[in-house]
């Protein structure tokens, strides 16, 4: 299995730098939707100009301890995933509501020094690496991880929108970062599978996470939500 052209990140606009948006309990994956409602000042002007411009940003992680250091720039992990601005709504308070939808996985490089009030990143590609002799058979991987899900969130059939994506003969990296993001999991269990470059291991982290929470359900399952509500900024 190869990377699908019908997957390739459309980097219109992409200079090697980005505006950054770090955030304390999202990870935003590749050809996943991330509705956002922004309200701080900083981060108002940073959508004002990526609207501006080929609206791109890119989401990134914060490290334990931010608090500390919030107004300024806390650490963050490295791995980050780029994203463009799909859609959007400016609000009569200057607050606004968007999608930031990922296109490509990343790794910040170097912070640059800027006039803006938000940060802004030097940023280099990471694509999926399918190895040339898969450690798994991956279409029964694919089934494997398909079965565990719907045991997960059996209601699964009866949302047409999630059971499309679910029955599209995606690639396995794609796969993994759609059921990955839908997950109810911590931020740190996802950005693991952000920084998981080899598709069959990725594949095979998310299995084993999906099996232990079918394993230590204690109560019945919840329907996942598709695509997710809109997170604050």
């Amino acid at each position: 299995m190869t990377n699908d052209p019908e997957f390739a990140a459309d980097l219109t606009g992409f200079t090697g730098t980005a505006p950054l948006f770090p955030l304390p309990d999202v990870v935003l994956f590749p050809h996943v939707a991330l509705p956002l409602h922004i309200f701080e000042s900083r981060y108002r002007e940073m959508v004002a100009d990526a609207l501006d411009g080929h609206k791109l940003i890119a989401v990134a992680l914060l490290k334990p301890g931010f608090e500390a250091d919030y107004e300024g720039r806390p650490p963050i992990h490295e791995m980050v995933c780029l994203g463009r601005i799909t859609a959007d709504e400016r609000l009569e308070s200057g607050k606004f509501n968007i999608v930031l939808t990922g296109i490509h996985r990343a790794v910040v490089t170097d912070e640059l020094d800027n006039a803006a009030s938000y940060r802004t990143a030097k940023l280099e590609l990471y694509r999926d690496f399918y190895a040339r002799e898969p450690v798994v058979d991956r279409q029964t991987r694919q089934r494997d991880l398909l079965t565990a899900f719907r045991l997960l969130f059996p209601r699964t059939r009866t949302d047409s929108l999630l059971n499309q994506v679910l029955e599209a003969d995606l690639p396995l990296g794609v796969l993994s970062d759609l059921l990955g993001a839908v997950l109810k999991t911590s931020a740190v269990e996802k950005q693991s599978l952000l920084e998981e470059l080899d598709v069959d291991l990725r594949s095979e982290l998310l299995l084993k996470t999906i099996r232990q929470l079918l394993a230590s359900r204690g109560a019945p399952p919840t329907r996942p939500v598709f695509p997710p509500r809109f997170s604050l900024n």
